[in-house]
Parts: structure tokens; sequence; C-alpha cells
């Protein structure tokens, strides 16, 4: 199942820093960034093998998951925030505010073939 981890952050009146390192767990393989998102709804699949970590650098938008058993919806608003989504974790991003950025870490490279996207039936 998805889960929250703070990442570490270092605040003073200079401002933060928030450092990703030993964190993550998996080896970063791709890095992307959504952003600019109208009132779309983004994501809609699960994986057979990646591993993500989603972290709303800029502004604030919903992470909805099931996992086949359980459903939740995680709020981004904060780049301290990272949201770990597991293979078997079906999701879908939206109300994304017009500022957003979404930054996504994966465990693999793109292979349209590790992509499932039929929900889970209930």
């Amino acid at each position: 199942m998805a889960y929250i981890i703070d990442l570490t952050t270092h605040q003073d009146n200079r401002g933060s820093l928030t450092v990703i390192e030993k964190q993550i767990p998996f080896e970063i393989k791709r890095l992307f960034y959504i952003y600019g998102v109208d009132d779309s709804v983004r994501g809609g699949h699960r994986h057979i093998q990646t591993v993500q970590a989603a972290i709303c650098v800029h502004g604030r938008c919903i992470v909805s998951n099931d996992n086949g058993k359980e459903q939740t919806d995680f709020v981004l608003d904060h780049p301290n925030k990272c949201l770990i989504l597991e293979p078997e974790d079906w999701h879908t991003m939206h109300h994304f505010t017009p500022d957003a950025v979404l930054l996504v870490m994966a465990s693999t490279y793109f292979d349209k073939a590790d992509y499932i996207f039929e929900p889970y039936a209930h």
C-alpha cells in the first residue's frame, strides 16, 4: 500500500533545504515531472514492477490510490512530503493547483509493458 515519508528538511533564516538521500526505498532509474495541469485526471494505472516516489515540489495535488484492498487519498501539499507508490497501487493524480509541479522518481526505465490500466474490480 502507498505511504508517505517525510523528507529531511533543514530550515534557517535563509530558507529551506530538503534532502533526498537514503530515504527513497529503491534505486532511481527515471525522473519526470508533471505541471501545467488543467482539471484533467492524470495516471489511471498501476505497474507490474515499477515503484514510484511522488513529491509535489510546488503547489498541491491529490493522489487517489487503490491497491485492490484499500482506497486512500493522499494530499501532496508540501515539498518535504513524499508518497511511495508500490507496483500494485492503481493511482490517479488530480485537483492540481495551477502552480503545481509533481516530481516523480521511478525504480525502472519506461516500459509500456509494465503498465496495467484496468482498475481493480470491487
